[in-house]
């Protein structure tokens, strides 16, 4: 019979490893042990974001410019796709004019992919994040202009 000092050499062997699933049957008893797959830590490389001089009269459009638009933020993490496939069309473009409920992208997160729709009836002023780049929760994505 198995006793539980068996159990646990065998739970602590697993741990080091890569197996998730052990089954074992010995004298009529079965044991079977599972463990959901850990990545541990896992390390993203550095976004590089391209440098630009910005004049003043940016600025100031766009400061006044940020106070009317609506910013659409990421509700999870994963990652953030422009379109429904690779070699699909874009869901929207800067200048695009969008309805309520309209799909603005996706952002995948453990492998389901999650539509991100438009609160508003609006044009998309900005895009915020490059198409496959992990996103945050809570993150921005886009600036929609509310129109009406």
């Amino acid at each position: 019979m198995m006793e539980l000092e068996d159990l646990k050499e065998l739970m602590g062997l697993l741990k080091d490893t890569d197996v998730t699933e052990l089954q074992i049957e010995k004298d009529g008893v079965k044991v079977k042990i599972k463990r959901e797959k850990f990545f541990g830590h896992l390390e993203l490389p550095p976004i590089m974001h391209e440098k630009r001089e910005i004049k003043k009269e940016e600025v100031a459009v766009e400061t006044e410019a940020e106070g009317r638009l609506l910013t659409v933020t990421s509700p999870i993490v994963g990652t953030f796709y422009r379109s429904p496939s690779p070699d699909a069309e874009p869901f929207v473009d800067v200048g695009a004019r969008v309805k309520k409920g309209q799909v603005l992208c996706i952002i995948e997160s453990m492998k389901l992919m999650n539509e991100i729709e438009s609160e508003v009836d609006g044009v998309v002023v900005r895009m915020l994040v490059d198409n496959g780049h992990p996103v945050e929760y809570g993150e921005p994505l886009f600036l929609v202009e509310p129109i009406g």
